[in-house]
C-alpha cells in the first residue's frame, strides 16, 4: 500500500464478540457514530462478497462509498475493499486472543490508481495531513467498536 496506517486497541472481550460486531454491517451505524448511514448491496451473512454503501461525514463533506468483503477467516481477520476517486483503499481487521480478550489492530491503505504527476505531488503535500485525520477516524472507530463488544 502506498499510504496505510495500523492502529491496535485492547478489547475486553472475546474475538467471538469482537467479531460480532465487526461483522454487523447492517448495525454499524448505530455503533460508530462516525458512519451516517448503511444501505446494503447484497443478502445473507457477512462474508466474501458481501457489499454495502457506508455514508460518512468527515471535514463537513458527506460521502458515501461503496464497499466490499474480499476476505474473511472469522473470528481471526477480515479485509474490506472499496474503490473512491482514484484511490484503492483497504481495511484489514486482525484479532488476536491476549490476556482474557482481544488485540483487534486495523490496518488503513491507500494505493492511487494510474498516479499523475498533479496526484503524487497532491500526496506529498497532503498526504501526512489526511493520514493523521484518518488515523484519528480510524482510533475512534476503534474505540467505538470495543465499547459495543464488551457491552455483549
Amino acid at each position: 500500500m502506498d499510504h496505510s496506517t495500523s492502529l491496535t486497541q485492547h478489547i475486553h472481550a472475546s474475538p467471538e464478540k469482537v467479531w460480532s460486531v465487526i461483522s454487523d454491517i447492517p448495525g454499524s451505524a448505530a455503533t460508530l457514530s462516525g458512519i451516517d448511514s448503511i444501505q446494503m448491496l447484497s443478502e445473507g451473512p457477512y462474508g466474501e462478497g458481501t457489499r454495502w454503501k457506508e455514508t460518512r461525514t468527515m471535514m463537513g463533506r458527506s460521502e458515501t462509498v461503496e464497499m466490499w468483503v474480499a476476505q474473511t477467516d472469522p473470528p481471526r481477520s477480515t479485509t474490506v475493499k472499496a474503490l473512491q476517486g482514484g484511490a484503492d483503499y483497504t481495511s484489514r481487521f486482525s484479532l488476536a486472543e491476549r490476556d482474557g480478550g482481544t488485540d483487534l489492530t486495523l490496518t488503513f491503505g491507500a494505493d492511487v490508481i494510474k498516479p499523475t504527476a498533479l496526484s503524487k505531488i497532491t500526496m506529498a503535500l497532503f498526504g501526512k495531513i489526511g493520514m493523521s485525520m484518518t488515523r484519528k477516524a480510524l482510533a475512534k472507530d476503534l474505540a467505538e467498536i470495543a465499547a459495543k463488544a464488551e457491552s455483549l
